[in-house]
């Protein structure tokens, strides 16, 4: 015969300091980020599933871009939860922009649950081709 405890405090302390441990380590699984360089703009992409379009905001300031999401949580008097792991509240994050990328044409679209932030690259900082001469083609220096 095989016999085992089940305390259900501890199992909710080890959900609780796992979650603790989850934030502490840099994880933010309200809001995982993706970004992607191109040659013409940066894209970032948020996972913000269940999200409504209009409690999302995204700004930038000073170099700065903040996206701040917002979940309500639903439920009435009467609800007991068995089990809760969605995370309920007020997320940001802070990006900080490159000094190549032009903050003022930010732009911004949420579809299926992803909220796509587009940053041109400045003009000056999008790859170029070099022209390469022959050497004898050179401008010859003044002594």
């Amino acid at each position: 015969m095989y016999l085992t405890t089940f305390d259900p405090f501890t199992r909710d302390f080890q959900r609780q300091f796992d979650r603790l441990a989850r934030r502490s380590f840099g994880q933010n699984p309200a809001m995982p980020l993706d970004i992607v360089r191109r040659d013409s703009d940066v894209t970032l992409r948020f996972d913000v599933p269940g999200i409504d379009r209009d409690s999302i905001e995204v700004t930038v300031d000073r170099g700065i871009l903040s996206v701040s999401v917002k979940r309500q949580e639903e439920r009435s008097e009467n609800d007991k939860f068995f089990v809760r792991e969605r995370t309920m509240g007020t997320f940001t994050r802070r990006v900080r922009l490159s000094e190549n990328l032009n903050a003022d044409g930010v732009e911004a679209s949420y579809d299926n649950g992803v909220l796509e932030v587009r940053i041109p690259v400045l003009e000056q900082a999008k790859p170029r081709k070099i022209e390469i001469r022959q050497a004898d083609d050179q401008p010859e220096l003044a002594a």
